[in-house]
């Protein structure tokens, strides 16, 4: 499995690439306030070091982690970074988990991971972040295969959405389907459930990285759980996201 995962996220991973490797300035705004393309890319690289670290020396990682900040995260978005060492730390961090043992979990800035949620991990953010760089560029990504792995975070961090927020987590079960790019349908929860999201996976997943307003998505809710769960989804760690405004990537 982590075979595959590490193939998927190496595979997200060169889409981006592609649109940053022939640029010649990172300093093009993204719609992340304050955040250029180097800052996403830097922030990538960053947080690829941080999961190398915790891959191969969970006790150094753990150490710098009691003294991480929101600032520090946010600084290593702004250290200088090249293509290559972007190219470089992404190897490398795909070696450093492919060598986990069976059965080992990692620290992480949330609960500990193991190496196969931290290869989604990884690969939800990468194509996070990658959104915002093709939008910056006015550029459109033809939705894949691998936007399951972004929807399956989304869906695995339900209560952990409410939590970062300060809410309480609803304990009834919400059923989710959603449009595959294939014209399939990827679903999670009991078929019987009450509390329903249902649209285009892409939506979904839009929804859960906070890279669209929930107003501009086609994701439905039917549910009290389901309905509330939608303005606070967030697949990611860290502290509740400012979110995209109404109308605006």
């Amino acid at each position: 499995m982590i075979t595959d995962l590490l193939a998927d996220l190496d595979a997200e991973s060169r889409v981006l690439d592609d649109l940053v490797a022939p640029l010649a300035d990172w300093a093009v705004p993204t719609p992340a306030p304050g955040w250029t393309i180097a800052h996403q890319i830097g922030h990538l690289r960053w947080t690829d070091r941080q999961a190398t670290l915790a891959a191969r020396d969970p006790d150094a990682f753990t150490g710098a982690l009691r003294r991480a900040t929101a600032e520090v995260v946010e600084e290593g978005a702004r250290e200088p970074i090249t293509l290559e060492q972007w190219r470089a730390g992404r190897a490398e961090l795909a070696e450093a988990l492919a060598a986990v043992p069976p059965g080992v979990k990692l620290p992480w800035f949330g609960p500990p991971m193991s190496p196969a949620s931290m290869a989604t991990a990884r690969l939800m953010e990468t194509w996070a972040h990658g959104q915002d760089v093709a939008d910056a560029l006015g550029v459109t990504r033809e939705p894949t295969h691998r936007l399951r792995h972004v929807a399956h975070l989304a869906v695995r961090t339900f209560g952990w959405s409410f939590a970062v927020h300060g809410l309480p987590v609803p304990q009834v079960p919400v059923r989710v389907e959603l449009d595959a790019p294939d014209g399939g349908r990827w679903t999670w929860g009991p078929e019987d459930a009450a509390d329903r999201i249902t649209g285009p996976a892409l939506d979904f997943c839009l929804l859960a990285t906070q890279r669209r307003h929930p107003d501009d998505l086609a994701v439905t809710a039917v549910g009290q759980a389901a309905t509330a769960w939608v303005p606070v989804a967030q697949a990611f760690a860290g502290p509740p996201g400012a979110g995209r405004e109404r109308g605006r990537p």
